[in-house]
């Protein structure tokens, strides 16, 4: 007879704390991250407002409590403009995650260029949930009482997350995902998307384009449709040319 399989601490205390929606969250997010650290991806974890949040979590990651699971690399970014150190930390590739409320601007504005640098994201909080598309992964505690950070049930769900992307681990078929192939010399899907970019430096003069940072690297972008652009600007690239400027958005969706 097989031996049963071992059920952790943290397991047993998430029965009847974890719904099933945020179950099929947390699963996605952890099954998401297992790829993104089998292809060399760094956690950069962020909590403005509750920084030792952002501590625990990279300490789990990288000091893992189980024997025999591996350290991952992660890093609590805790400077005053999150934006900034963010945007220098991530490389394409990366996982930005974030623990604070919907109402937070800057994990906000985090959240909405981490595609231009081409970083995953998920984002952890309780109350009122960020806008639909705000990040790739969004787990959530549905609850108003603002001594939630504070409460095992929060804390729970960053200990699940550590736990279940172990698991991912120990099946490695899941862990890599086909590449789509493109085969055609101009791809009438691909040339019809627009890509995030944001701004590094405005053009030089009128000839010149302006550098872009987008999730492919560095580039240069026809901004003379959009006008006068500085480094920071959010804009929608197609064809090698920007279309449009993305305004700030103070509820903190994605930009479109």
């Amino acid at each position: 007879m097989s031996a049963a399989p071992e059920v952790s601490e943290t397991t047993t205390e998430a029965r009847g704390l974890i719904d099933e929606d945020l179950s099929a969250d947390l699963a996605g997010a952890a099954l998401a991250l297992a790829r993104r650290f089998h292809a060399g991806a760094t956690l950069w974890v962020i909590s403005p407002r509750w920084e030792p949040h952002a501590h625990h979590v990279a300490v789990e990651f990288v000091h893992p409590v189980i024997v025999g699971k591996r350290a991952l690399p992660a890093v609590a970014l805790v400077a005053a403009d999150t934006v900034a150190e963010t945007r220098i930390a991530t490389r394409p590739g990366d996982v930005v995650l974030a623990i604070a409320d919907a109402a937070d601007g800057s994990v906000a504005d985090v959240m909405r260029r981490a595609p231009a640098w081409g970083a995953e994201t998920i984002w952890i909080g309780y109350g009122d949930r960020p806008p639909a598309g705000a990040a790739d992964h969004v787990l959530w505690v549905p609850s108003d009482d603002p001594m939630t950070p504070a409460t095992g049930r929060f804390v729970l769900m960053y200990h699940l997350l550590w736990e279940l992307t172990h698991v991912c681990f120990e099946h490695p078929g899941l862990l890599t995902t086909a590449a789509e192939e493109c085969t055609e010399e101009v791809c009438v899907t691909c040339s019809d998307e627009g890509r995030l970019g944001e701004v590094v430096a405005p053009p030089v003069d009128a000839l010149s384009g302006a550098l872009v940072r987008t999730a492919d690297g560095e580039e240069y972008v026809d901004t003379m449709v959009v006008g006068d652009v500085v480094p920071g600007d959010l804009i929608l690239i197609h064809g090698g040319a920007a279309l449009t400027r993305l305004e700030d958005d103070p509820a903190g969706g994605r930009p479109r």
